[in-house]
This record gives C-alpha cells, sequence and structure tokens, in this order.
C-alpha cells in the first residue's frame, strides 16, 4: 500500500492545499478531499498506484483521514489548488 503524506507543508495551512477529486467507478457520487500535498505529491502518488504493484491509492487529507479507493475502481482523479471558502455573509 503506497501512503503519500506531505513532508513539506504543515496540515491545515490554508493556503498550500490542494483539492482532489476522485471519481469512482459504479459510484453516484465522486470522493473530494483537501490534502496539505502538493499537486505534484499527489500526481506521484497517483501514477505510482497505478503503475505500480499496487492494487489502492491511498491519500490523506488535511485532518489525517485516510481515503483508500481500489485501483479497478478508479475512473479518473482531478488535482486543483482549493479555492478559499467565504466565512460569513457577503454583500454582491
Amino acid at each position: 500500500m503506497f501512503v503519500a503524506a506531505s513532508q513539506t507543508a504543515a496540515p491545515g495551512t490554508q493556503e498550500d492545499d490542494v483539492e482532489v477529486k476522485i471519481g469512482v467507478q459504479f459510484a453516484p457520487r465522486e470522493l473530494v478531499l483537501e490534502s496539505a500535498q502538493t499537486p505534484a505529491e499527489v500526481e506521484r502518488a497517483v501514477t505510482d498506484a497505478i503503475t505500480g504493484q499496487e492494487t489502492v491509492l491511498t491519500l490523506v487529507d488535511e485532518k489525517g483521514r485516510r481515503v483508500i479507493v481500489p485501483i479497478d475502481k478508479l475512473a479518473y482523479v482531478e488535482i486543483a489548488e482549493a479555492s478559499p471558502r467565504p466565512v460569513g455573509f457577503i454583500a454582491r
């Protein structure tokens, strides 16, 4: 099992968070997690899991929770910078 954990960014730092969307075959909704890893680290974890002898992709979110997806059920992985969410009321 390959566990990708951030070694460069401290968990919970908003400016370094990456949003990862994982599509799973035959599942109506995608998995969405925010990770303190860099986009390159997430991409490396996905590539290593797909090309290696691993049977699961394991990613760790910003709170330390693990998301484990069987490689044979993986449909797609979308990696994007997390956008800051506004808090409170916003006048438009």
